[in-house]
């Protein structure tokens, strides 16, 4: 993989931090030796799941060091009606 420029995103199947619903703390262990040792960091890592008291297991990863603008969740629903069981996460860098 690059070892600079490179964005990473998609759906990883794991929180980054507090409790863990879809993956398992060895999973999320890897995948956060992976972000450390491509050089990222992961601005969704905070940001909510589409269940309550959930975090994402969506993300979009970028550079260590990369200004930051926004990250935020997108609600993937239109007219009260789900479009996916994934949310859109969308991160704008400076």
């Amino acid at each position: 993989m690059p070892r600079s420029g490179l964005i990473w995103g998609g759906d990883w199947n794991h929180a980054l931090s507090e409790t863990e619903y879809a993956g398992s703390a060895g999973g999320r262990s890897h995948i956060m030796g992976a972000v450390a040792r491509l050089g990222l960091e992961v601005p969704t890592a905070a940001l909510p799941h589409r269940l309550p008291n959930l975090l994402s297991i969506d993300h979009i990863a970028v550079p260590k060091g990369t200004a930051v603008v926004s990250a935020e969740r997108v609600v993937a629903s239109a007219e009260w009606k789900r479009l996916s069981d994934h949310d859109a996460y969308v991160v704008e860098i400076g």
